[in-house]
């Protein structure tokens, strides 16, 4: 007869039979890129994939990051504004500020 006590037993036993391979994923990693200067920085910016990049503005003018190809977009944000996305898979985005094309920067994803 299965009790609750039972169950339980056979599945924590069950659990520490797990393969060591399952607790040797990689953590996912958060990267600011912070707006100051008319620049981003770092500007150049290399993460793996399905690390995040939190882009923060620094400026008293109101910025964005916006891939050249039209793959994101953060708005515009203002002093103290910040926006996060997720980059998933492997790939590069060259992207600039909306109302300052000279300010740009670049994602390597691995």
């Amino acid at each position: 007869m299965t009790t609750r006590r039972n169950f339980l037993r056979l599945s924590a036993s069950a659990a520490l039979a797990l393969p060591v391979l399952a607790t040797t994923a990689r953590a996912q990693t958060t990267h600011i890129v912070t707006i100051k200067d008319m620049a981003f920085s770092p500007a150049d910016l290399t993460i793996s994939a399905g690390d995040t990049i939190t882009w923060v503005n620094e400026d008293r003018m109101r910025h964005s990051a916006q891939d050249l190809n039209g793959g994101f977009d953060t708005g515009l944000l203002g002093n103290g504004d910040s926006a996060s996305l997720t980059f998933n898979g492997a790939g590069s985005f060259d992207y600039r500020c909306g109302p300052h094309r000279n300010m740009r920067g670049s994602i390597t994803i691995t």
